[in-house]
């Protein structure tokens, strides 16, 4: 199991034209699962607290999303926003979302792909 992201020693990534084109589908496959199933999610207890939490993480694993869409479009793997969307899918309980997540800064990496 792979360590959370540590923000401090996360820089963005830069991804050529090419390697965008090629990887496209796997990263907006795993972007697209992830807002899919955090907005498919519901609390895991009862509660106007826990409702309250769930909806933070919500938002903030879907603004993660967003800067990793809006990055990408741009060229680039979005540190903060792979950070961000990673600790939210944490707290949502979902590690091995993060991970995937986590796993994008290497798409253009031969044997480490985000859709293994």
């Amino acid at each position: 199991m792979s360590q959370p992201t540590d923000p401090s020693r996360t820089a963005n990534k830069s991804i050529s034209p090419a390697d965008r084109q090629k990887y496209d589908q796997v990263f907006m496959q795993v972007v697209l699962s992830v807002q899919q199933d955090v907005q498919a999610s519901r609390p895991p207890q009862s509660g106007a607290l826990a409702a309250m939490f769930h909806k933070e993480q919500l938002q903030d694993a879907l603004q993660g999303c967003a800067m990793l869409i809006a990055g990408w479009n741009a060229g680039i793997i979005d540190a903060a926003g792979t950070v961000r969307t990673a600790r939210a899918l944490r707290s949502l309980g979902r590690p091995e979302l993060a991970e995937r997540v986590e796993g994008l800064i290497h798409i253009d990496e031969d044997g480490k792909q985000a859709d293994s």
